[in-house]
């Protein structure tokens, strides 16, 4: 088959498009003849292999472990492990790759991936593959942060990072849930998260969030570009602050801890500021979590936004372009 290739940690320059031999599927695990794949901002982390810290994590200390990159896949069901219940050959099917830590390759880019059946779903019938491709890590991270029951209609959320792709499923979740939602992002995306359904958008070239004077009761904190102490300013007293956060494409953080120093510093701080959500170990599996995505999609609560699609061999710019900040919603590799 062909696949996208990493054989070492750095540019993306470095990946190429190659003849390998197709997965060989485990008992529970289903071969997936990828028609999509998405790329985001872990897939950016791992073709570089930074922060160093995700190489202990289990993508490979010195060079990745799996050399295809991806981790988010759309297809059909080409064969079937002898353990597999969930799902029949032809089935179109979307989901993450692997069952744990996205900071590693999960092997989507290529025209054949072997996924474990857990983390897959039927691919709902009203949307397309590079939709449903659009839809796992980023939708995944969007739900667990913002799980029903956090708002109650007619709180007031503001999402900042609206336009990327946990933030334009953010602002979908919340309006699902009857929030009145405020979009912050740049001028060139306000008009997509207009039509995802947020009330008031914000330019943040314009003005700062933090200092408007306007209170909610969640703040949704995508890009993590504001410190807590500024972020609390636009929270009620018992409102919410929820970071997601990320190193910005090396922007931010060190090149071994990126930002995990500041998630452990707002952690340890989580114990005497009740704005801060607490650690908690129970956390819903992923299956369940994509039956819940499949749902929301089904009903037309989510609707996934492409920017724009790549072909197979075109991933190295796929992946320059989401660097560049400027895509509104997804970037997706069709094959």
């Amino acid at each position: 088959m062909k696949a996208i290739v990493q054989d070492a940690y750095g540019s993306p320059d470095g990946l190429a498009l190659r003849e390998v031999d197709k997965p060989v599927i485990k008992d529970d695990e289903v071969l997936v003849r990828v028609h999509a794949a998405s790329v985001h901002p872990d897939v950016w982390h791992v073709v570089h292999g930074r922060p160093y810290v995700l190489r202990l994590m289990g993508a490979g200390l010195l060079r990745p472990k799996n050399r295809v990159p991806g981790t988010d896949v759309a297809g059909h069901v080409e064969s079937l492990g002898k353990d597999v219940t969930r799902f029949r050959l032809g089935d179109e099917v979307f989901g993450e790759t692997f069952r744990g830590s996205q900071w590693r390759n999960g092997g989507a880019f290529a025209e054949y991936v072997s996924v474990p059946q857990d983390t897959l779903a039927l691919k709902p019938a009203n949307i397309t593959f590079e939709q449903a491709a659009a839809v796992p890590t980023s939708g995944l991270i969007a739900l667990q942060n913002l799980p029903e029951g956090r708002l109650r209609p007619g709180h007031k959320v503001l999402v900042n990072g609206a336009g990327g792709g946990v933030g334009s499923f953010a602002v979908q979740l919340a309006k699902a849930y009857g929030a009145t939602v405020t979009g912050v992002d740049h001028k060139t995306k306000l008009d997509m998260v207009r039509s995802l359904g947020a009330d008031r958008v914000i330019d943040y070239t314009q003005e700062d969030f933090t200092r408007s004077g306007e209170r909610y009761d969640l703040i949704f904190d995508v890009p993590g570009n504001h410190a807590f102490a500024d972020c609390r300013r636009a929270l009620k007293p018992e409102g919410t602050y929820v970071l997601i956060g990320h190193d910005r494409f090396g922007d931010v953080g060190s090149r071994w801890l990126g930002s995990l120093p500041h998630f452990f510093r707002l952690m340890a701080l989580s114990m005497f500021r009740s704005q801060l959500p607490k650690m908690s170990s129970s956390m819903p599996s992923k299956r369940d979590s994509m039956a819940v995505l499949k749902e929301l999609l089904e009903t037309g609560k989510l609707t996934p936004v492409v920017d724009r699609t790549f072909a197979l061999g075109e991933v190295p710019e796929a992946i320059r372009y989401l660097t560049e900040g400027e895509a509104r919603g997804k970037v997706v590799i069709v094959m």
